[in-house]
């Protein structure tokens, strides 16, 4: 091989080297950021990625919602009709909060207490919407539990 190829193929080496090299750091720096999305039924089946930031998706359940007197604390649990996570959020909630709505909660799960600790809570914006994830998410635990052959009592439609 003369020089001149050699140094080519070198050249051309060291690129795609520097290439792969620039696309394995992005993936890697876009993985850490993602927030994936987990409704309570994939939470009680070890799914969700324990104290790692993720996004719970349900309903608020009737009856659940507790304020601190003290504080913005709010406590309340988010259900998807078949398996429910009991929720903590220390700041003021949207407007369009409350119970038998659909929210999307952001934040981690504290595995000594088994509550998801949320820093951000967003809810549905009419009467008519549910987001897609909290609807698939609801979907895929009625499927799961016709499977199974137990439905809970009331786990209808959403």
């Amino acid at each position: 091989m003369n020089p001149t190829r050699r140094r080519r193929m070198w050249l051309i080496g060291l690129v795609l080297l520097g290439a792969c090299t620039a696309i394995a750091l992005t993936l890697t720096a876009l993985n850490q950021n993602i927030q994936h999305f987990f409704s309570p039924s994939d939470i009680a089946d070890g799914k969700a990625p324990g104290t790692r930031t993720f996004r719970l998706g349900g309903i608020v359940e009737e009856g659940s919602v507790g304020r601190s007197e003290q504080s913005l604390k709010v406590s309340f649990v988010v259900t998807d009709r078949f398996r429910t996570t009991p929720v903590e959020f220390s700041g003021i909630l949207p407007d369009l909060f409350r119970e038998g709505q659909s929210v999307v909660a952001t934040g981690a799960m504290d595995p000594q207490r088994g509550v998801f600790v949320a820093r951000e809570v967003l809810a549905k914006h009419d009467e008519n919407y549910m987001p897609k994830e909290v609807a698939e998410a609801i979907a895929k635990a009625k499927t799961r539990q016709e499977a199974a052959g137990t439905a809970p009592p009331g786990a209808g439609a959403p």
